[in-house]
C-alpha cells in the first residue's frame, strides 16, 4: 500500500460530521470501533505503516516515573493504591527533597533515560506545593533531561508557573470514556480533566494523556476514549496507554484481566488516530511477557516507562528492558527532541 493509498484509506474513516458520535472532531467512536475491529493482522499492518511514515528511526524513548509525594490523595479512583479511601498498604508521604530527587533523575539519566517524570499523589496543588515543584522541575531540567509532572488538576496560574521553571510535558489522563467515567471515581468530573489539560496547553507546556484499559469496560468505552484523546485539538504529544496493575484493596482489584490482543488493538489505533504522537506502553508491563511487548511495539508503541517501579506499582527492571530492545533490534532514543505540537 503507498502512501496516497493508505491516506485515502485513512480517510475513509474520518467522517466530516461525527453526529452519531458524542465527540465532536475527525474521528467518531464508530469509526474508532471499526478499526478496532479489524482482523489483527490488517489493523497491525495499517498501525506499522502510519508508524514508519512519522516515525523512520525506530527509536523508543525511554522515561522513568518517580513518586515524589506518594500516597495520601483524597480522590476516589477505583484503581489507585494511593487513595487515603483504600486500604493497600500504601503508606502516606511528604514531599521528597530537591536532593533525593536530582539523585533519582541521575541515575534514570545514567540509565538511558531522557524523560524523568514526577507524579505527586494530590488532587490539587496548593499554591506553595506548586513553588516547591517549580523547584525540583528546575533542577532535573538542569541535568539536560525532558521534565514531566503529573500533580492533579491544575489551576491557570499554576500551569504557568510550571511552565515558567521549564516544564516540558504534564500528564493528566482521562482514563476512559467519558460514560464510563463515573464508574471508576466519582470524586471528580470529566470536564475537570478537561480543564485541566485546556491550562496546559494554554501556558504552552506539552500534554501527556492517556487511559487505561481493563476497568471492567465495554468494548464501545475503549473507543469512546481514543475518540476523546484523538480529538483533542491538537492532540497529546504523548499517549501513555495502561493496562490495569489489579492491587488489592482498590475496588477493581478483582477486574478481569485484559485480553492482550485487545490491548494491542488499543496501541494500534492510538497509533493511526494519533499518528505524530508518542504513544506510551505504560503500566502493566511486567504482566504482558516480551511478546505481547513486541506486538505493541509493532503496533506502533515507541515509548516506555524505564524502570523498576511505576509510582508504586512493579514495572519490569531496567536491565530486563535493555534485553527485550536489543533481541527485538531497536534503539533507545539518544538525542533530545524537543516537544512538538501536532494537529488532530
Amino acid at each position: 500500500m503507498g502512501a496516497n493509498d493508505l491516506q485515502q484509506a485513512i480517510t475513509l474513516h474520518r467522517p466530516a460530521k461525527a453526529a452519531a458520535s458524542k465527540t465532536e472532531g475527525p474521528w467518531s467512536v464508530e469509526a474508532i470501533q471499526t478499526l478496532l475491529d479489524k482482523p489483527l493482522m490488517d489493523l497491525l499492518f495499517e498501525a506499522q505503516t502510519v508508524h514508519r511514515q512519522h516515525f523512520p528511526e525506530g527509536d523508543i524513548e525511554l522515561a522513568t516515573l518517580l513518586s515524589v509525594k506518594t500516597g495520601g490523595c483524597p480522590e476516589n479512583c477505583g484503581y489507585c493504591p494511593q487513595s487515603a479511601e483504600f486500604d493497600t498498604g500504601v503508606k502516606a508521604q511528604k514531599l521528597m527533597e530537591v536532593d533525593e530527587v536530582l539523585r533519582a533523575a541521575q541515575a534514570a539519566k545514567d540509565a538511558g533515560a531522557t524523560r524523568f517524570c514526577m507524579g505527586a499523589a494530590w488532587r490539587a496543588p496548593k499554591d506553595r506545593d506548586v513553588e516547591k515543584v517549580a523547584v525540583l522541575v528546575e533542577a532535573v531540567k538542569g541535568l539536560g533531561m525532558q521534565t514531566c509532572a503529573t500533580l492533579g488538576m491544575l489551576e491557570p496560574h499554576h500551569a504557568h508557573q510550571l511552565k515558567a521553571a521549564g516544564l516540558d510535558y504534564y500528564n493528566h489522563n482521562l482514563d476512559t470514556a467519558p460514560e464510563y467515567y463515573t464508574d471508576v471515581v466519582d470524586t471528580r468530573t470529566y470536564q475537570d480533566r478537561l480543564d485541566t489539560l485546556a491550562h496546559v496547553r494554554s501556558a504552552g507546556i506539552s500534554v501527556c494523556c492517556g487511559g487505561i484499559v481493563g476497568m471492567g469496560e465495554a468494548p464501545v468505552h475503549r473507543a469512546g476514549l481514543i475518540a476523546q484523546l484523538a480529538n483533542l485539538n491538537p492532540y497529546p504529544e504523548s499517549v501513555p496507554i495502561n493496562s490495569l496493575v489489579r492491587v488489592p484493596g482498590t475496588p477493581l482489584a478483582d477486574s478481569d484481566p485484559v485480553d492482550p490482543f485487545d490491548f494491542v488493538r488499543m496501541i494500534a489505533v492510538a497509533r493511526i488516530t494519533m499518528p505524530t504522537a508518542r504513544v506510551r506502553l505504560s503500566a502493566g508491563r511486567q504482566q504482558m511477557g516480551d511478546a505481547v511487548q513486541a506486538l505493541c511495539f509493532m503496533a506502533g508503541a515507541n515509548s516506555i516507562f524505564y524502570g523498576d517501579k511505576l509510582l508504586v506499582t512493579g514495572n519490569p527492571d531496567v536491565e530486563a528492558d535493555t534485553v527485550l530492545l536489543r533481541k527485538l533490534g531497536l534503539n533507545a532514543r539518544q538525542v533530545q527532541e524537543q516537544p512538538e505540537g501536532c494537529a488532530a
